[in-house]
């Protein structure tokens, strides 16, 4: 596995640089963002996931290490190849997918070349579960939020859940603040709070 690689700009394509480590020049696949960043005759850090077949080594890059991870788990997915991932990646942020996924927002997903709509429905259905456990950042791994919580760790958990999907602990407290009636009023009628509830309510208002 190469995690990353590191060295001089040589040349830059439409879908690719080249960069030069220890000598020899490392073909890498990127999305335009990630092309962006590069310069030629510059150095450059960048995260790499190597999809081995049995014809080939493709290096693909990436401009963070989260864009990286999420590149992998993306794969996971059935019918996802490296090549409709790396095209998620370059349609969409790391935070924009997570969100799509955690709302199964289809609309969103199609949005990418090669995903229809059955084949967003199978990425929500195989990832949902996974996509909120992994870091942005460096912050810690933040697990999904449980079903039913009582009323004093809902907060927590759902302060934990958004900016574990990208958002900064700043806008996480104002979509709490959005969500708070219907927590208050669960409360009152039910007795108990259903944090993936409030999570759904948090996201779309943070995508308005």
């Amino acid at each position: 596995m190469i995690a990353s690689v590191h060295g001089l700009v040589r040349s830059l394509g439409p879908s690719s640089a080249v960069v030069e480590v220890g000598g020899v020049g490392m073909l890498v696949q990127c999305t335009p963002g990630t092309l962006a960043r590069l310069q030629v005759g510059e150095q450059a850090n960048i995260s790499t996931s190597l999809v081995v077949r049995e014809d080939s080594l493709t290096l693909f890059g990436f401009a963070t290490d989260d864009e990286r991870e999420l590149f992998e788990l993306l794969q996971t997915a059935s019918g996802i190849g490296p090549k409709v991932a790396q095209a998620v990646l370059g349609t969409l942020s790391p935070r924009d997918v997570r969100a799509a996924i955690a709302l199964a927002d289809i609309a969103v997903l199609t949005r990418v070349p090669g995903i229809g709509k059955k084949g967003a429905e199978r990425m929500v259905l195989d990832l949902r579960d996974k996509v909120s456990m992994l870091p942005e950042s460096g912050d810690p791994l933040v697990p999904l939020p449980a079903e039913v919580a009582p009323v004093a760790p809902w907060r927590d958990q759902l302060l934990g859940a958004l900016t574990g999907l990208g958002w900064s602990s700043a806008e996480a407290e104002d979509a709490i603040a959005v969500v708070e009636p219907t927590a208050d009023a669960a409360m009152e009628t039910e007795g108990r709070v259903e944090v993936s509830a409030l999570l759904r309510l948090a996201l779309r208002a943070l995508s308005k």
